[in-house]
């Protein structure tokens, strides 16, 4: 059985940083994409970032443009999601996903599969 996990979330104060990790157990990620997402309470889950199986091609969401990095390292076969001047509306359970990262477009939800766990971001005050 293979699966995703995520870690790194926690609580931080408006303006602060967190490194999500989205580690994968029991299979290799080369060759795959990845997505990161998240879910605020009450609220639909939203795409957040993608990278491509070759770390080339990234796609933010516009709401995280210039705060948030998406990387990779294939030898640790995890997937990063580095995050600065985080704010309240940034607060939500994060998730990592397998699919499709295409050029100007995505993540989009409905077209990911073999969902972690997910991980806690908090930002407050």
């Amino acid at each position: 059985q293979y699966q995703l996990v995520e870690s790194g979330g926690g609580l931080v104060q408006p303006g602060g940083s967190l490194r999500l990790s989205c580690a994968a157990d029991g299979f290799s990620l080369d060759g795959f994409a990845v997505g990161w997402f998240r879910q605020a309470p009450g609220k639909e889950r939203e795409g957040v970032s993608c990278i491509a199986s070759s770390g080339v091609r990234r796609n933010y969401a516009d709401f995280v443009k210039g705060r948030f990095t998406i990387s990779r390292d294939n030898v640790n076969n995890t997937v990063y999601l580095q995050m600065n001047n985080l704010n309240a509306e940034d607060t939500g359970v994060y998730y990592c996903a397998l699919g499709p990262c295409t050029i100007g477009s995505g993540p989009h939800v409905s077209a990911y599969y073999d969902w972690g766990q997910g991980t806690q971001v908090t930002v407050s005050s």
